[in-house]
């Protein structure tokens, strides 16, 4: 299988680095107009292309890897569904309508459309789906939830005005609302938006909100707070206390750690998590990514041979996180009706 890794900044040269660790790097081949995002790719010892139709013409690319901005995600995710090639898509914050009805397009087609859903798997949200499944605090009652960095941390090796973190379509802080929304959703359900308060407290040069104050209602009566920013310094912040009816779920960013305890339990169990495996520039570890790829791939190999494919987020799992997205600018505006 070859791979056409589409926009080679930092996302797209770690999901060049996935498919290394996954065997594949005799199989990729990346595209980016920027001759600087070309020159640090060489690095992989991939082909590289200064042109997409030529890439696609010269390599014959089986999938696509898409890494480029989000306003960008649509137009090539478009392109590879009309010539029957897979995708993998990183994380959209807009184009709703696009994306669901890219999801009809390709009903009947033996392709696979992957949206990414990173945090899925990392550790600490895959151990709290578990304990919340398991019942080990009961009724979930209410979750508060943290999470930001500062925005020029990010890319400290860019200025942010020239990073689409600095759009206000594709802000760095609103952009991370959905990706937040996509692991809490898989485990509480979709919510309902009650309450929305964004902002810009800092003086960063960009046009954007930097933080986001979100009140949902999830179903079972689930009330959930969820906060996030871009001006978390100098470390980034990320931290969820979970209430359930027998006990309580604490993880904090700082420590990598876990830590549950219910009214059966005298003390706190507490669960530390490995750092994985951190690449030079950036602040995540690779492990989550490489195995999301994964996923991808082998949901490709699935459907190439006839099968049925898993994989864990959809175009329609990702309309519906832009819909609470964007209702709650509509809340915070003044504009959402909250009877709906």
């Amino acid at each position: 299988m070859k791979f056409l890794v589409i926009g080679l900044g930092s996302m797209g040269k770690r999901r060049v680095r996935n498919l290394i660790a996954l065997g594949y790097k005799g199989n990729i081949a990346g595209f980016d107009p920027r001759d600087d995002r070309r020159d640090e790719a060489k690095q992989y010892e991939i082909e590289i292309f200064d042109s997409f139709d030529n890439a696609v013409k010269v390599y014959q690319p089986d999938a696509f890897i898409i890494s480029t901005p989000p306003n960008l995600h649509m137009h090539y995710a478009y392109y590879a569904a009309e010539r029957n090639i897979s995708c993998f898509i990183e994380a959209s914050v807009v184009d709703a309508e696009k994306i669901i009805n890219l999801s009809e397009i390709i009903k009947d087609k033996p392709i696979v459309m992957a949206p990414s859903c990173t945090m899925r798997y990392y550790p600490a949200p895959q151990k709290i789906k578990s304990l919340i499944n398991n019942g080990v605090i009961g009724k979930v009652l209410n979750f508060n939830y943290q999470t930001g960095q500062y925005l020029p941390d990010w890319h400290p090796w860019e200025s942010i005005e020239e990073f689409y973190v600095s759009n206000p379509d594709t802000g760095g802080c609103r952009e991370i609302v959905p990706f937040e929304l996509t692991w809490l959703n898989d485990i509480f359900g979709v919510p309902k938006p009650l309450a929305c308060v964004r902002k810009k407290l800092t003086d960063m040069p960009a046009d954007i909100e930097d933080i986001y104050h979100c009140l949902l209602e999830y179903p079972n009566n689930i009330l959930g707070n969820l906060t996030v920013e871009v001006i978390s310094r100098p470390k980034a912040t990320r931290d969820i206390r979970i209430i359930g009816t027998e006990g309580e779920i604490v993880f904090s960013g700082d420590t990598n750690t876990l830590k549950y305890i219910n009214i059966d339990m005298k003390e706190w169990k507490t669960i530390s998590f490995d750092s994985g495996t951190v690449e030079k520039g950036y602040i995540n570890p690779e492990e989550p990514y490489i195995n999301e790829m994964n996923d991808f791939v082998e949901a490709v190999k699935s459907i190439r041979q006839g099968k049925n494919y898993s994989y864990p987020n959809s175009l329609e799992d990702v309309y519906k996180v832009l819909q609470t997205l964007y209702k709650l600018e509509e809340i915070s505006e003044g504009k959402h009706d909250l009877s709906r």
